[in-house]
C-alpha cells in the first residue's frame, strides 16, 4: 500500500488538526518535526484506531479534520497578519495606537473564528460517535493524549 491511504485519497490532507501525544510527541532530533505541528503524522488513523471507527465515521472524521485545518491555517495567517500590525505601530515614530489596536482586533477575531470551528467539530463528532467511542474521545480530550 505504498503511497495509498487506507481510508481513502484526501484524507492524509485532513489529519492536522488534533495531535496525540505518545511519549512527549513525536520530536526527532534536531528539533524536527514528524507532523504538521501538531505531534503526530496521523491523528485521523489514531482516532480510527482508538474509538474504533467503522467506515462511514471515518469517511466524516476526515472531512471534520479537513475543515479544521483550513480554520488553523487562517488562524496563523491571522496571527502573522497581527503581528505584522504590531510591528508596523511600533515602527512608527510615535506608537500608533490605532494600527495596534487593529492588529490586536485581527488576532482576536482569528481566535474566536477558531474557537467556533473546535465547537462545530466536536459537536459533529459527537453526533457521529456511540456512546462508548464518546466516553474514549473524553478521556483522551481529558488526559491530554489528545488535545484540540
Amino acid at each position: 500500500m505504498c503511497g495509498v491511504h487506507p481510508f481513502g485519497a484526501g484524507v492524509a490532507a485532513a489529519e492536522a488538526f488534533f495531535s496525540p501525544r505518545w511519549h512527549g510527541g513525536f520530536e526527532g532530533g534536531e528539533g524536527e518535526s514528524h507532523g504538521a505541528g501538531f505531534g503526530v503524522r496521523r491523528p485521523l488513523r489514531y482516532l480510527a484506531w482508538k474509538l474504533d471507527l467503522n467506515e462511514s465515521q471515518v469517511a466524516e472524521l476526515a472531512a471534520i479534520l479537513d475543515e479544521l485545518k483550513i480554520e488553523r491555517a487562517q488562524a496563523a495567517v491571522d496571527a502573522r497578519r497581527s503581528t505584522s500590525g504590531l510591528a508596523d505601530a511600533v515602527a512608527s515614530p510615535s506608537f500608533d495606537d490605532g494600527k495596534a489596536a487593529e492588529a490586536g482586533a485581527v488576532r482576536v477575531k482569528g481566535a474566536e473564528r477558531l474557537r467556533d470551528a473546535v465547537t462545530r467539530a466536536l459537536r459533529r463528532m459527537h453526533a457521529i460517535l456511540d456512546d462508548e467511542q464518546r466516553k474514549k474521545l473524553a478521556y483522551l480530550l481529558r488526559t491530554g493524549v489528545l488535545t484540540v
